[in-house]
């Protein structure tokens, strides 16, 4: 994996750049869609591509291990040709899921022990095992295990998480240094900085990260409870640190305004499943606020859904009846709502690239700010 920096604006940290990969380029700053199983849910391979137009997806292994399993994976040649994608893959470890799963998991030196959701049987993760995980979905770029303490955690807890992080993601590289790829194509590794709300943990975690000089670095634990405000000063933390010359990904963030505040502070990558999670429940986001297309304000508007164009299918399909859709309980309401909002998320980085490239990020994005916050 390259990574190049086009081009930094002069009244922020936003950064334009390009990452090249064994299975395309990705122009940053990114928008991942989910695929948490292998699929972006609702949305076919062919409308991700043609209508999200997006350049790289990203896969959980803590499902994919779970369903269809790894000898499943390794059988097709990897989620590549299992899914028929193309284009690059993330996965992201399962730390984030096996967290979520505080019920039913336990962590030790060794790993996280946990509980299937989908049947009860009893699993391991281990730094190690988790990157020859990844090794046979065949993902360009790779996780390692680390444990996302709660937004809310008090100190000694986060510093805890953060030292067992460290100790595993020393072994996951060890793992990753000393296993090779099973496709015939490079993957590449990137270490996840923790420290939940601390600026000083977060500071040590960055640090530490940094020393490894992987070819990419990731920031998690925000985004999961924590003040909005907390959020931006962590990442200003952790971005200080850093290598510039590497791109920085931000894990499961979020709204639009997240997305272009933290491009503002210099990430790179983004992922969430908000678009396609809020689309299934009906909830649009566009270029002038978001709609609530149950709405029956919207029974008789004949309009685009987002009359800026953002999304082919806008000037296809009026808000009257993707809203008839909902309505009616038809499965193609979700569907189209998802790719909107897909289609919205992927528009809304390009056009942050666009006016970074123009000297003119700073200008754009307080302007529309203002708008995406708007309930229509």
């Amino acid at each position: 994996m390259k990574f190049t920096i086009n081009t930094t604006d002069k009244l922020s940290s936003a950064r334009a750049g390009e990452i090249v990969t064994e299975h395309g380029v990705i122009e940053t700053p990114i928008f991942m869609p989910v695929g948490t199983v292998g699929s972006v849910k609702g949305v076919h391979v062919k409308d991700l591509e043609e209508q999200v137009n997006a350049a790289i997806i990203l896969g959980n292994t803590y499902h994919l291990y779970l369903r269809p399993g790894l000898n499943v994976l390794c059988k097709a040649g990897g989620l590549h040709r299992f899914n028929a994608w193309k284009r690059p893959i993330l996965t992201d470890s399962g730390g984030f899921q096996v967290f979520s799963l505080s019920h039913r998991r336990k962590l030790t030196e060794k790993g996280a022990e946990f509980q299937s959701h989908i049947d009860g049987s009893r699993h391991l993760f281990t730094p190690e095992n988790v990157v020859d995980t990844q090794r046979i979905i065949g993902a360009d770029i790779i996780m390692a295990l680390d444990e996302c303490p709660p937004g809310d955690s008090e100190y000694g807890y986060a510093k805890q998480s953060l030292e067992l992080t460290h100790r595993w993601l020393k072994r996951g590289i060890e793992q990753f240094d000393r296993t090779k790829p099973l496709y015939g194509y490079s993957q590449t590794f990137f270490p996840i900085v923790q420290g939940s709300g601390f600026k000083d943990l977060r500071r040590q975690s960055a640090e530490y990260v940094a020393g490894f000089n992987r070819e990419g670095n990731a920031i998690g634990g925000l985004a999961v409870g924590e003040p909005e405000e907390v959020m931006y000063e962590m990442i200003e933390t952790v971005n200080a640190i850093l290598p510039a010359d590497k791109p920085r990904y931000l894990m499961g963030v979020g709204t639009p305004v997240n997305i272009l505040e933290a491009i503002s502070r210099g990430v790179d990558m983004f992922d969430c499943v908000m678009p396609t999670r809020n689309g299934r429940n009906g909830m649009l986001f566009t270029a002038k606020g978001i709609i609530n297309i149950r709405n029956e304000k919207w029974k008789h508007d004949f309009s685009p859904i987002d009359d800026a164009g953002n999304c082919s299918l806008d000037l296809t399909y009026s808000r009257a009846y993707l809203r008839h859709l909902f309505v009616a309980g038809e499965m193609l309401g979700p569907q189209l709502a998802s790719i909107h909002n897909l289609s919205f998320y992927l528009w809304l980085v390009r056009e942050a690239r666009k006016n970074i490239i123009n000297s003119t990020f700073l200008r754009w994005k307080e302007q529309i700010i203002k708008q995406l916050v708007v309930r229509l």
